[in-house]
């Protein structure tokens, strides 16, 4: 009778409990090949780890290293498009417009600083096409130390020595000399340095506000115009229409509607305005340009946009100081603000309606430099007379 094969091992401690073992070749026990040249006997298997799952908090720290990482990158490339533009805009300004500043002393970040922003607006129509007057002119002086900016305007009909020229209107300085004169006139009647200049060219102003989404700017009262720059095609409907209306409060505007805002002349509403009310209208626009580069909305543009930025301006600011003014800008309070104006009594010479300047003047620039407490126009001295306000009021008038 043949030998019937088992499906188990007999052992001699019995049978081997569970499944039945396979057949294989039995794996050489001194670690030698099995006939291929390659070696079977591996040792005993290691039991397979259990794979960590990661903690909340080492995946917070990861997604806060990338984050980090991330805004580093997009810092540098919107800091290389806007330092590509500034590099345009200092090629703007003239050696003889350089040659004319005082030398910063220090950092902006921890120095006070005064800056010369000369607005111009020659596009109203073909016979202003070559008028380079300044039509607004402000001195803005940074003081880190106390985290204030103050702003000085001065009204560009305000009647000055002119070096080398006489006496005129402080804005026929543009036009003689440009930005060079313009910043000699204002250091020789206010005493005041000017380290820096920035030159706004509204007519293309209206695109960088575009390019920023936009501008919040505060309207002090009602505004009906006079009938300029009508928006209708046909003739007759401009004559049917009474004119921009800007209504009182806070409001958003396009880069159209602040180039309206800041060109109104006459508003029909209040007869007492003047250009000097015109003015101010043109720095709160450029003052709220200037908040608007410094938020955190325009940052995340940068890359893309930091370049257009700078076309209508003229500048001898490097890229890092603008980043510095930035920084400064941002830590000032708004609410501390001083807004003062330079001025005098309302007059006429040679036919030309100007503004002779008045000995309160002197007490505008104490006040400017810090010397003073601000204080508003005096009493009497009229729609032009020189003072401060603090905070975002309009400085108004002294009647």
């Amino acid at each position: 009778m043949a030998r019937e094969e088992k499906p188990y091992r007999v052992y001699r401690g019995g049978r081997v409990r569970g499944g039945v073992p396979l057949r294989t070749k039995p794996a050489p026990r001194d670690g030698t090949d099995g006939g291929d040249g390659r070696s079977r006997y591996r040792g005993p298997s290691k039991p397979a780890r259990e794979r960590k799952r990661w903690g909340w908090g080492r995946r917070i720290g990861v997604g806060l290293a990338a984050l980090v990482v991330l805004l580093v990158v997009w810092s540098v490339a919107g800091y290389l498009s806007f330092s590509g533009g500034v590099s345009d805009a200092n090629k703007r300004v003239r050696p003889a417009t350089k040659a004319a500043l005082d030398s910063q002393n220090g950092l902006l970040l921890s120095h006070a600083t005064d800056i010369l922003l000369l607005g111009t607006d020659h596009s109203n129509s073909n016979a202003r096409a070559s008028d380079r007057h300044s039509d607004s002119i402000m001195l803005v002086r940074t003081d880190p130390s106390h985290h204030r900016i103050v702003y000085l305007s001065i009204p560009r009909d305000l009647r000055v020595p002119i070096p080398g020229h006489g006496d005129s209107k402080i804005n026929a300085a543009f036009q003689i000399g440009g930005p060079a004169l313009a910043i000699r006139t204002i250091r020789h009647f206010t005493g005041l340095p000017v380290n820096h200049v920035v030159t706004v060219d509204f007519g293309s102003f209206k695109q960088l506000i575009d390019d920023v989404g936009g501008v919040e700017i505060t309207v002090p009262e009602n505004i009906l115009s006079n009938r300029f720059d009508c928006p209708y095609a046909s003739q007759a409907r401009c004559n049917r229409w009474p004119g921009w209306r800007f209504h009182k409060g806070t409001q958003h505007m396009n880069g159209q509607r602040a180039l309206i805002y800041s060109r109104i002349r006459e508003n029909r509403l209040n007869p007492s305005e003047s250009d000097v009310t015109r003015a101010e209208r043109q720095q709160r626009v450029v003052q709220a340009t200037l908040h608007k580069l410094s938020s955190f909305s325009t940052f995340l543009s940068a890359p893309f946009k930091a370049g257009k930025y700078m076309r209508p301006l003229s500048t001898d600011l490097s890229a890092w100081q603008l980043v510095q003014l930035g920084w400064v800008y941002k830590r000032a309070s708004a609410s501390r603000a001083y807004h003062c104006r330079l001025g005098g009594s309302a007059s006429s010479i040679g036919g030309q309606s100007v503004i002779v300047p008045t000995q309160e003047n002197i007490a505008v620039v104490h006040m400017v430099k810090g010397d003073s407490a601000p204080q508003p126009p005096p009493p009497g001295s009229g729609p032009y007379g020189p003072g401060c306000v603090i905070g975002d009021s309009s400085i108004g008038s002294g009647r």
